[in-house]
């Protein structure tokens, strides 16, 4: 009886922890350019940097929660949004910046840290080049922690880090980084970041050229030298992250813009 017992209640807490486990699970897709949605394991979905490319096609993404890192125009296509709506948008949109007069001249960081549903949002304000913004602006990096996982997204990040700014932005489990140059940061400088930041699971390429879109870079500079154990390509635009993922080194990650499923 006492065996029986002691298997019952091992079986029930190894499935307790794997139920625990797949509900914490996190989904994210990408959708080209610097466009994701991250869903959580209570499924609040959270977009960050909309467009409406169109060589990346129709988009049908809902949102509970919007971010918008700055104010281009490839990152700010709030309408895409298939439940968008206008006369709820200060409920469904967080901007990385604000515009201090009202005319869009002057804008400043918006520091933003709220909690929304089982989402804990974060900024760290940045510079869209290396000129502390007096070419392309301001940016903000956001940083979404979500179910045990940390997950952060640079924007149109323009320059390496400072030592104040990787400790603001602390710790990553899951980064998004541009590697297209022209506007952002390039391969090479994209790889100095990931050393600066070190993120524990997944580098995800983002803002790079593609095969329907050469507006910049492709993410060749990126990856040369990488190892290639370490590079995997999705036919589909779908990774599910779990937190109990520990890889010796972070895996990159290259999403498609479209599920191929």
């Amino acid at each position: 009886m006492m065996r029986y017992l002691t298997t019952l209640i091992a079986g029930l807490l190894i499935a307790g922890a794997t139920q625990a486990a797949d509900g914490k699970k996190v989904t994210i897709h990408w959708h080209g350019q610097s466009f994701f949605d991250i869903v959580s394991g209570a499924g609040t979905r959270i977009v960050l940097d909309p467009h409406a490319i169109e060589a990346y096609g129709p988009q049908n993404v809902e949102a509970d929660l919007i971010l918008i890192s700055h104010l281009h125009n490839d990152h700010t296509q709030v309408e895409v949004i298939s439940n968008f709506k206008k006369e709820k948008e200060k409920e469904m949109v967080r901007v990385g910046l604000k515009d201090l007069k009202g005319d869009g001249k002057r804008l400043d960081w918006n520091l933003i840290d709220e909690q929304f549903k089982d989402v804990h949002v974060k900024t760290v304000g940045v510079y869209h080049d290396d000129m502390q913004g007096m070419q392309r602006g301001k940016n903000a990096v956001f940083i979404i922690e979500v179910d045990g996982i940390r997950i952060v997204h640079l924007g149109d990040l323009g320059h390496i880090l400072t030592p104040a700014l990787i400790k603001q932005i602390g710790r990553v489990d899951v980064l998004m980084i541009p590697v297209g140059g022209v506007y952002t940061i390039n391969g090479s400088e994209a790889k100095k970041v990931v050393e600066q930041l070190k993120p524990r699971q997944y580098i995800l390429p983002m803002h790079y050229g593609t095969r329907v879109y050469d507006d910049v870079l492709r993410a060749d500079e990126f990856l040369d030298e990488q190892k290639k154990e370490n590079i995997k390509q999705l036919d589909g635009n779908e990774l599910v992250v779990d937190p109990s993922f520990k890889p010796a080194e972070p895996v990159i990650v290259l999403m498609s813009w479209t599920n191929r499923k």
